[in-house]
This record gives C-alpha cells, sequence and structure tokens, in this order.
C-alpha cells in the first residue's frame, strides 16, 4: 500500500487514476476528499465497544445469535455487526476499516461506500444464519462488513481494468482467507457471507460500465438495484431463522 493524504492506497489503484485523466471531470464530481463515513464508522464502533464496558449484557441483548432471531429479535442481524469481544478485535477490524475505507471511500464516493458496508453487513449476517451450529454461541464484528469492503474493492479493480488477483488487495483477501478457514473462533459464515454480499454490490455499481463514465441516471438505477440487494438479504436473513425453531426442538 502507498501512503496518501487520507490514508494509504494500493499502487494499483494509484496507476489507474494516473492512466484516466479523460474521465477526471466525473470522477471528481463523485469523490470526495475526506473519508468522512469511514471515520463516522469507526467512532460508531468504538463508542459501542466503550458503553459496552459501562453497561451489563450488551453482548447477550444484541449480539447476532440465531435462535433468538428466530423469536422474533431481528435486530440482531444488525446489532450484532457493531459488537467487539475485544480490544483487540475491535483494533484489528477498526484497522482494516480506516486502511480500506481511506482508499475506497474518496474512489467511489460517500453514498455508495455506506451502501456496500451495510449490504455487506447484512450479508456476512445471512452467513452466519446458514453456517451456525450450537457450538458457535453468540457472533460479534465487523468483520463481515468488512470482509464485504474486500469484495467490493476487488470488483472495482476489475472494472478499471486491473486484476485483483495480481494486486496487493487480492494478496490481502487471501492471507485473510486463509486465517478464516484456519484459525479458531472465526466466523466463517460471516466472512464469506459479507465477501460474497460486497462482490454482489461491486456488479451492481460498476460492471458493464465504468462508474465514472456512467450518467446519473444510470448511477441511481445501479444504485436501487443495490438497495434491493440489501433487502433481499435481509429478507433471506429472517426466511433461514424458522429453520432453527427445529433444530433446538422449538
Amino acid at each position: 500500500m502507498s501512503s496518501a493524504s487520507v490514508g494509504w492506497q494500493c499502487p494499483e489503484c494509484v496507476h489507474a487514476a494516473a492512466t484516466s485523466a479523460p474521465a477526471m471531470s466525473a470522477r471528481q464530481a463523485l469523490q470526495g476528499s475526506t473519508p468522512i463515513v469511514t471515520y463516522v464508522l469507526i467512532g460508531i464502533n468504538v463508542a459501542i465497544f466503550v458503553a459496552g464496558m459501562a453497561l451489563d449484557q450488551v453482548t447477550q441483548r444484541f449480539a447476532l445469535y440465531p435462535p433468538l432471531v428466530t423469536d422474533g429479535e431481528w435486530y440482531r442481524l444488525v446489532t450484532g455487526g457493531f459488537l467487539h469481544g475485544s480490544v483487540m478485535h475491535l483494533g484489528f477490524n477498526m484497522f482494516a476499516l480506516y486502511v480500506i475505507g481511506t482508499a475506497l471511500e474518496p474512489a467511489i464516493g460517500r453514498s455508495r461506500f455506506l451502501a456496500g458496508y451495510a449490504v455487506s453487513l447484512i450479508g456476512g449476517a445471512l452467513g452466519v444464519m446458514l453456517l451456525w451450529d450450537r457450538s458457535e454461541g453468540y457472533t460479534v464484528g465487523a468483520s463481515g462488513a468488512i470482509f464485504g469492503l474486500f469484495g467490493l474493492l476487488a470488483v472495482f479493480q476489475f472494472s478499471r481494468g486491473i486484476n485483483p488477483l495480481r494486486s496487493s488487495i487480492g494478496t490481502i483477501l487471501l492471507i485473510n482467507l486463509v486465517f478464516t478457514f484456519t484459525m479458531p473462533g472465526i466466523s466463517k459464515g460471516g466472512h464469506i457471507g459479507g465477501l460474497l454480499a460486497g462482490a454482489v454490490v461491486g456488479v451492481a455499481f460498476f460492471v458493464g460500465r465504468d462508474l465514472y463514465s456512467q450518467s446519473p441516471a444510470e448511477r441511481s438505477a445501479r444504485f436501487g438495484v443495490v438497495v434491493a440487494i440489501g433487502v433481499v438479504l435481509f429478507w433471506a436473513s429472517m426466511a433461514a431463522a424458522p429453520s432453527f425453531a427445529e433444530l433446538l426442538g422449538g
């Protein structure tokens, strides 16, 4: 990664930006110079962690736990993505969010970045709902949404003519996937679900026509598709819940 005024950028992204001058006017209209959404998301996660240390049973009340989603506590699909089990857990996730957010958010715009994060969070929750078993217990953490941002960035690179598998982002993603499947205590469903959801969002936003070449009407239509994807993933998460009643003998 290369140092930039707002964090780090992958060398391939810097190169692509330097070789696409004709699209600069459209790019400048879409970009924001400060990754505000990234900073706000980090602030929310940190604030919730600090509040959780002062309050009782925050994890039990708000973590993602499929049997309780079955009982109607649907909000856990979202709130679990803003809880963390330890300072180290929080630190790793927020550092990853800072690194990828300061590179991706200015490149694609704040609204797309936020939509990608939100849909990826729900996609991660769906992955947990589908792959959960009783031995896992509660699931917390922003890593599902962060994996989704990796998927979103990979598709964005692809749409710009960059092979993600040959870029630094591809290497980082592969390393994290190895950790996902080899380290204990990591939610495989959350990571894979988030990654796939982020990649699907990337396809909806970028594939078929470069982001900076899209008309305002096309960008709005693509954004609507992403919102619809988020609704479908949320509905699928809720639809998966009744199976757990049978699993637990309910």
